[in-house]
């Protein structure tokens, strides 16, 4: 028994660590929007297609890789998304050369598939490596260190993919650029390694999911928590990337700051989702998770208010209490949406990674109206509108009534 309990908590840790890796991905796109609207002279809504093609690949990819580990399993998932987002990484090497628009997308959308794998993986494996009933806690102590690694790519890597042309040697911000892709794709192979040498868990679901017929199940979306579950899912990433890509643009284009100081705020902003999940993943213990988010999502809608009417920097501000209350929202509704699905937990899973097309549509929209109108922060009522769908899933949407 003593050696089962160290097998799961080995494997808790190592899985944790993919949290970690792919918010170091996906954070950094906020800096490299930024970045290419200065390397290839592009107003915002164009820049935003970087998000747009990284996004779509988890509209894309989930049920074949949902399908993939019903065939084999979390470990084979795991393990080939961290090969193929090192493949994405390393095509920067070429692709900094190129120097292509394009292509970078290219890049950008393999290195994102590779991700796919990884949240398709490490979710549900998380939420079943346990005891059923703290499934949410355990979701979003693990999530606490996705926010750690956000906060890392906002606070220092940022700063490396934004360095200032003016000040930088010909070639330098497009060196450090390759290079910091280079070295993520070094990391993810070295941990496919350890992956490959240590031996995970089955857990009871995979059994179930071994004698199923059918590598993917779309009867599981009749079940209606589920499907209320992707629905927030969609509203909520398209609300949180909205957000955290415009934050930068924000403080730069609209409140008046270099670089430097921009992207110090945005390791703060960082800072607080890492707290916001810190504190959360604590409460938890002694409040509901679905009336945690109720609170929370609440929070926001009044938050994304006041930087409709505010500007300036009491909206940066608030975009920073903002952060800090989005911090528990995806683990905790994608906890909740998976309670009772058993054998189709995997392809549950997938329908619910599938509404991160959400980061695909929304911030592009609200990056659209932001740059259309005179006053930016009316653009906010496109988040406030996510997290109000988030809030009425944690109220109501997220009940087992089939």
């Amino acid at each position: 028994m003593k050696k089962k309990s160290n097998g799961t908590v080995i494997a808790l840790v190592m899985v944790i660590s993919l949290f970690f890796l792919w918010a170091i991905s996906n954070n950094l796109l906020s800096s490299v929007v930024k970045k290419m609207m200065t390397l290839f002279s592009i107003d915002q809504a164009k820049a935003e297609f970087v998000e747009t093609s990284y996004w779509f690949a988890y509209f894309l990819f989930p049920i074949p890789i949902a399908m993939f580990m019903k065939r084999f399993s979390y470990k084979a998932g795991i393990i080939l998304g961290l090969v193929i987002a090192a493949a994405g990484g390393l095509l920067f090497l070429p692709v900094t050369r190129v120097n292509s628009f394009p292509l970078y997308l290219c890049a950008f959308f393999i290195v994102a598939i590779g991700m796919c794998f990884l949240e398709t993986a490490a979710n549900p494996y998380v939420t079943e490596l346990g005891d059923p009933a703290t499934a949410p806690r355990r979701l979003n102590l693990a999530q606490a260190f996705n926010g750690l690694g956000a906060f890392i790519a906002a606070m220092f890597l940022s700063k490396l993919l934004l360095l200032d042309s003016d000040n930088a040697a010909p070639g330098a911000e497009i060196h450090t650029f390759r290079m910091t892709y280079a070295i993520f794709a070094a990391v993810l192979l070295a941990i496919a390694v350890v992956f490959i040498f240590t031996k995970l868990p089955r857990i009871q679901t995979e059994d179930e999911d071994s004698s199923a017929t059918g590598l993917i199940s779309f009867n599981v979306l009749k079940r209606r928590h589920l499907r209320n579950g992707v629905i927030a899912q969609f509203f909520y990433n398209g609300g949180q990337t909205a957000v955290n890509s415009l934050f930068l643009v924000y403080c730069i284009n609209y409140a008046g700051m270099d670089n430097g100081r921009a992207t110090t705020l945005f390791g703060l902003y960082m800072l607080c989702f890492l707290l916001g999940r810190w504190i959360g993943t604590t409460l938890m213990v002694r409040f509901r998770p679905q009336d945690l988010l109720t609170v929370y999502a609440v929070a926001n809608v009044l938050l994304c208010l006041a930087v409709c009417l505010a500007g300036g920097m009491i909206a940066v501000y608030a975009m920073m209490g903002i952060s800090f209350f989005m911090s528990i929202m995806y683990p905790t509704q994608f906890s909740l949406a998976l309670v009772d699905l058993k054998g189709e937990t995997k392809s549950g899973s997938a329908f619910l990674v599938m509404a991160i097309v959400g980061n695909s549509i929304l911030p592009l929209l609200t990056a659209y109206v932001q740059k259309s109108l005179s006053n930016p922060g009316i653009s906010y009522l496109i988040p406030l509108v996510c997290f109000a769908v988030c809030a009425w899933y944690g109220w109501k949407g997220h009940k087992v009534t089939d």
